[in-house]
């Protein structure tokens, strides 16, 4: 399996961006789609966004505002997140899954998980 590490959360007012880095290392990075995730406190882990070597998808509530990308000469994948809302406050997962050209949206069909960056966003 490949190992993630996420860096980048922090506390921002609403309106502002973040950008999380997810860092990968331990298999070929190319191999893997990549997803985020974020979970708040006595919720559900949800589906942020997901990308292959080629494609990208998005939860309807970041479409827009979020964006994620990867570079695979440095084995990471980023997640661009602008007009960010109170909302979106939760702890953010990168994620890995084989076949790299498979968009999916089900955490459970992620087989790597980073141990998680907060974002809080204050009013």
């Amino acid at each position: 399996q490949v190992q993630l590490v996420e860096s980048g959360g922090g506390l921002v007012q609403a309106g502002g961006s973040l950008r999380l880095s997810c860092a990968a290392s331990g298999r070929t990075f190319i191999n893997y789609a990549m997803g985020w995730f974020r979970q708040a406190p006595g919720k559900e882990r949800d589906f942020v966004a997901a990308i292959t070597t080629t494609r990208t998808t998005y939860a309807e509530s970041v479409k827009g505002r979020f964006t994620t990308s990867r570079d695979n000469a440095k084995n990471t994948v980023y997640l661009q997140m602008n007009s960010l809302k109170p909302e979106d406050t939760a702890t953010y997962y990168c994620a890995a899954r084989n076949p790299t050209w498979e968009l999916r949206t089900n955490p459970n069909l992620y087989t790597s998980w980073g141990q998680g960056t907060q974002v809080t966003v204050s009013p």
